[in-house]
C-alpha cells in the first residue's frame, strides 16, 4: 500500500463550493451507476479527512482505512457509496474510505447510488477548485448571455477577465442588433443568435486558415476578440488569420491582458 497523503497536499474540492460557481438549476435524477474513480473529485461534508486525489491524510482513520483495505483486497465487496453529481463531476456523499481504497487498489469504476444537479455552468471533468472562480465567472457570463445547452458543455476560459470581456462583446453585439430592430425579444434566443451569426463565421475563418486548432471554440474567440480590440475597432479585420500570432496557443494570456 502507498503511504498516506500529507499535510501540505491540496485538500478535496467541496461540493458547495462548487455548486456555488456552477450554480444550481434542478435535479435531473438519481440512479445506480459504475462511476469512473478518476471523476470523482470531492467531497460533500468531510474536506479535511483526504486530499484531492483521496490519499488519507487524518491519522485518527487509519485503522479503518487499512482494515477496509484488507477486506476489499481479499474480495469482500462494501455496499456502493453515495455520491452528488455535478456535470462530469461526482462528490463523496457517503463513502470516501471506499473510494479511497478502491483508488489505492487500483480500480477505474466504484458502483455508486448517484444523486444528478443540473448546473448552469458546466463542470467538465478536469475542473478542480483552483478554477473555481473562473468557473464563477463564467457562471454570470451565462446568467447575462444563456446561450444553448450544447454550446454550454465545452465552455472554459481561464481567468474571470476573459469572461467579463466576452459578456461585454456579446452584449454590445446584442444591442447592435435591437438598435436595429433585428433582435429577438427572447433572451436565450438572442443568445443562440449571437453564437451562431457572430461567433461562428470568426470561428470558420480561423479554423479553415488553421489556427487554433488545440484550443476550444470559446478560447479561439477570445484570443481572435483580443487581437481586434487590439486595434481599437469594433469591425472584424479582414486580415485577421494573417495578424493570427504563430504561437498564439502560447501567447494567449499575454493577448488577454
Amino acid at each position: 500500500m502507498r503511504m498516506f497523503g500529507g499535510r501540505s497536499r491540496p485538500r478535496l474540492m467541496r461540493f458547495d463550493d462548487a455548486l456555488a460557481a456552477l450554480g444550481a438549476d434542478g435535479v435531473m435524477e438519481r440512479r445506480v451507476a459504475d462511476v469512473p474513480l478518476a471523476q470523482v473529485v470531492g467531497t460533500v461534508d468531510r474536506p479535511d479527512d483526504f486530499d484531492q486525489e483521496f490519499r488519507l491524510v487524518n491519522a485518527h482513520l487509519q485503522g479503518r482505512w487499512r482494515s477496509l483495505a484488507r477486506a476489499m483486497a481479499a474480495g469482500v465487496e462494501p455496499p456502493p457509496v453515495d455520491l452528488v453529481q455535478l456535470g462530469e463531476l461526482y462528490f463523496v456523499a457517503d463513502g470516501h474510505h471506499r473510494v479511497s481504497v478502491a483508488r489505492e487498489l487500483g480500480r477505474l469504476v466504484i458502483t455508486a447510488r448517484v444523486r444528478r444537479i443540473c448546473t448552469i455552468a458546466y463542470g467538465m471533468a478536469c475542473l478542480r477548485a483552483v478554477h473555481l472562480a473562473s468557473k464563477r465567472a463564467e457562471l454570470e457570463f451565462l446568467r447575462r448571455v444563456p446561450l444553448p445547452e450544447p454550446v454550454r458543455t465545452d465552455l472554459w476560459l481561464d481567468t474571470p477577465a476573459e469572461w467579463l470581456r466576452l459578456a461585454d462583446a456579446a452584449q454590445a453585439w446584442a444591442l447592435d442588433r435591437t438598435l436595429a430592430g433585428q433582435a429577438p425579444t427572447d433572451r436565450e434566443e438572442l443568445a443562440a443568435d449571437w453564437w451562431a451569426d457572430e461567433v461562428a463565421p470568426v470561428l470558420a475563418r480561423l479554423r479553415t486558415a488553421g489556427h487554433g486548432l488545440d484550443l476550444r471554440d470559446v478560447q479561439l474567440y477570445a484570443t481572435a476578440l483580443a487581437i481586434r480590440d487590439r486595434r481599437g475597432s469594433t469591425e472584424w479585420p479582414a486580415d485577421l488569420t494573417e495578424l493570427w500570432p504563430r504561437t498564439a496557443a502560447r501567447r494567449r494570456t499575454a493577448l488577454l491582458r
